[in-house]
């Protein structure tokens, strides 16, 4: 994705990253699903771009992240590659490993994150998990795919969880966090995603790792922070969690937009003289 424009600014790279983290730069995360939303992404500024599952929830409208599929995710991966590039190509883009792409085997998780690579020219990949997946990100990282982790709520695994609620609240669990995020440093990831955690933890990870921690709900101490682009500009009413700021609510301006469109064309007043031909 890097660009031989010299007008063009350089391209996010995981090594650019690591420089962020040690010079204290805050590191801007957002989802995109799209070309739109990628070209306005990237030309704003944004750091990281992270093609989430969460396409399962705010895309496709399941309940959790679980039903998306990795055709599906390499569909979404390709439209935000294609906006980056057609705008600034600064962004890093992120994608994740969707549910059962990667749990089942090392060899099967090096096959379908060799395939979102392949397929998309994304920067790295995403997987949720600790001691459990380290040697599966080893095993990645090893033949050059650069590994973002993600420890702390983890939405695969909802299940098992039952809720949504804050994790590693209580100390055995916090520790167990802080030894996967040792883990999967130690296993090659570049940087980890720390969510719905204790800010004092947060902070606690974040000190004891040379690589970046990019936070939600996880406080102000982490290296970055990531959310969902359509919680923070309003397009979904029905979920505002607390550590989300709204910086627009762009949910009803579409709908006045759209209710006056409507009026115009049962009116009669759209289309008029001039925007006919």
């Amino acid at each position: 994705m890097n660009s031989n424009n010299p007008l063009k600014p350089a391209h996010v790279t995981t090594r650019r990253l690591l420089d962020m983290k040690e010079k204290s730069e805050k590191i801007s995360v957002l989802t995109a699903y799209d070309f739109t939303m990628a070209r306005i992404l990237d030309r704003a500024g944004i750091d990281v771009i992270l093609v989430g599952d969460s396409a399962s929830n705010v895309f496709s409208g399941h309940n959790t992240t679980l039903p998306i599929t990795i055709d599906e995710m390499i569909y979404h991966a390709k439209a935000v590659v294609r906006g980056v590039q057609a705008e600034t190509g600064r962004a890093m883009v992120v994608t994740d490993m969707p549910f059962m792409s990667y749990q089942l085997s090392s060899e099967e998780a090096l096959r379908n994150a060799g395939k979102i690579m392949k397929e998309h020219e994304c920067d790295a990949v995403k997987l949720e998990g600790g001691k459990v997946i380290a040697d599966t990100v080893k095993r990645i990282t090893d033949v050059g795919i650069p590994v973002m982790g993600h420890l702390g709520l983890m939405p695969q695994s909802i299940y098992k969880y039952g809720s949504y609620k804050v994790r590693a609240q209580e100390e055995h669990e916090a520790e167990q966090l802080l030894e996967d995020a040792r883990l999967i440093e130690e296993a090659g990831a570049f940087a980890i995603v720390l969510e719905k955690i204790p800010s004092a933890l947060a902070e606690t990870v974040t000190a004891q790792l040379s690589i970046p921690t990019i936070g939600i709900g996880a406080g102000q101490s982490c290296d970055g922070q990531v959310l969902v682009i359509n919680d923070i500009l309003g397009l979904n009413r029905a979920f505002h969690p607390r550590f989300v700021r709204r910086y627009a609510d762009l949910g009803a301006v579409i709908e006045d937009a759209v209710r006056h469109y409507v009026d115009d064309v049962k009116s009669g007043s759209f289309p008029d003289s001039g925007e006919s031909y």
